[in-house]
């Protein structure tokens, strides 16, 4: 008996809406959704593809019928020679592991000790900023989160002292996220014995990456005491000290994993979520003068805390905006159904692959009034509190959720505060600003943006191309 499919865009016969998703795959999602409902069926090629635009159907698939589905083969095999068997590409009970095993080292005291280092090397970063000068805001926030992860996730200082580590492990990770990105557009990922340019970059950069992650492991490991390493602060410690309930800790390769992963997420998703903010704030100058007074009111010139956080607000309610318009994780790893699953009204057969897009649910105009506008006002407690679980998930959600989604708001909160006290931006390019989707959604060609010292500041160039 035929399984009755939801509707959805009818494809050519042989490859189905790809060639239309490519085009532009976020809107591509979206429309869809706006078209044909909250559950739509459409083909990739040979791929059976559902597409949940509800939020009570996320959760189905996220937590209450989360067994029933694992990560999609084509994002294992992309990620999965990026990332190894991360938390980002593992599952089952090995993911349920790794995730307790990972757990302490994201408690919310220990990441609260990086506060200081995130305003510190916002500072050092910006040091060199005159009035007038233009620099490309997404070069700059991505030079600014390795900075920061590199410190917190294996103590290394890239301005100072161990700056070389930092640098080779960031260059392999651009490399290794590059070549994965060019995968996922071409839809498939060759063996990586076959001698293709893109095999040989990715091959030479995890092999880079891997010399570097072993040699750090094995200097922790050289002065342990007693067989257990010292607590120096950062996140690999942690890492190497979990211990699971049977009493093992993580192998060397397992902590290369996971450290590829969370550098990975921890570097490039916090930078897109920064750039798209100073974005978004130099054409809505309302929104950057609120922001300034609140800045003034609470830290009256001194460097932001951690205990200035709470009174901060504003600040918060613009990243969560720009995050909602702007999602760095525009999407969420594919899932296969691992037997017939019974969504809503339909039954996502088995070997189906199901999608799930933070981008499409944010811009709903059924739980965001005007969705296409940039209004941080909208992020009060009450209307946090009226959503729906799944309407705003820039971190995902259910079991696997982003690990790291209290430090990448604490980060960003300090960033945005650390800067914007001192600072205003403004657009310095006539081309439209366009978004591209690759495993995060990024600047196409970057922002060129002019750096205006606030008490000398004026107002934008009004004839300047936005997008």
């Amino acid at each position: 008996m035929a399984v009755k499919r939801p509707s959805g865009p009818q494809g050519s016969l042989i490859l189905g809406s790809a060639n239309q998703f490519r085009d532009d795959e976020p809107n591509f999602l979206l429309e869809n959704v706006k078209k044909h409902g909250d559950l739509v069926y459409f083909r990739l090629a040979h791929m059976h593809t559902y597409l949940v635009g509800h939020p009570d159907l996320v959760r189905e698939v996220l937590v209450t019928q989360g067994d029933k589905f694992e990560k999609a083969r084509l994002d294992k095999q992309i990620l999965g020679k990026f990332l190894g068997n991360g938390l980002l590409t593992s599952d089952g009970d090995f993911h349920k592991r790794q995730r307790r095993l990972a757990q302490p080292a994201f408690h919310s005291k220990r990441i609260q000790n990086y506060a200081e280092v995130m305003v510190d090397y916002a500072n050092q970063v910006t040091a060199g900023w005159e009035d007038g000068t233009v620099l490309d805001i997404t070069e700059a926030m991505m030079h600014l989160t390795m900075l920061i992860v590199s410190k917190t996730l294996f103590d290394a200082d890239a301005i100072t002292g161990s700056g070389d580590t930092a640098v080779a492990i960031a260059s392999a990770m651009h490399n290794l996220q590059a070549v994965s990105n060019r995968d996922y557009q071409r839809g498939f990922s060759l063996p990586s014995w076959v001698p293709t340019a893109d095999n040989r970059l990715r091959n030479r950069a995890a092999a880079q990456f891997n010399q570097v992650m072993d040699q750090i492991i094995a200097g922790r490991r050289q002065t342990a005491v007693d067989g257990q390493v010292a607590d120096t602060g950062d996140l690999l410690s942690m890492l190497m000290l979990s211990v699971d309930e049977d009493g093992a800790v993580m192998d060397d390769k397992q902590l290369r994993d996971e450290v590829a992963t969370l550098f990975a997420a921890g570097h490039e998703t916090t930078s897109n979520a920064l750039s798209w903010t100073w974005f978004l704030l130099a054409q809505h100058p309302e929104v950057e003068a609120k922001l300034h007074a609140e800045l003034d009111e609470v830290l009256a010139g001194r460097q932001p805390t951690l205990a200035d956080l709470p009174h901060l607000p504003y600040s918060l309610q613009i990243i969560k905006e720009a995050m909602r318009l702007y999602p760095p994780a525009w999407i969420l790893n594919g899932r296969t159904a691992l037997e017939d699953v019974e969504i809503g009204d339909y039954t996502i057969p088995k070997g189906s692959t199901v999608f799930m897009s933070p981008y499409v649910m944010h811009r709903l105009p059924q739980y965001f009034a005007q969705p296409e506008a940039f209004q941080p006002e909208r992020f009060t407690p009450e209307f946090e509190k009226s959503l729906p679980r799944f309407a705003y998930m820039p971190f995902g959600g259910g079991t696997r959720v982003c690990i790291g989604n209290a430090f990448a708001m604490m980060e960003a909160q300090l960033i945005l505060a650390t800067i914007a006290q001192k600072y205003r931006l403004a657009i310095a390019q006539r081309e439209p600003v366009r978004y591209k989707a690759q495993i995060t959604l990024v600047p196409e060609a970057g922002i060129q943006m002019q750096v205006m010292v606030r008490e000398t500041a004026v107002s934008p160039t009004p004839e300047l191309a936005f997008a």
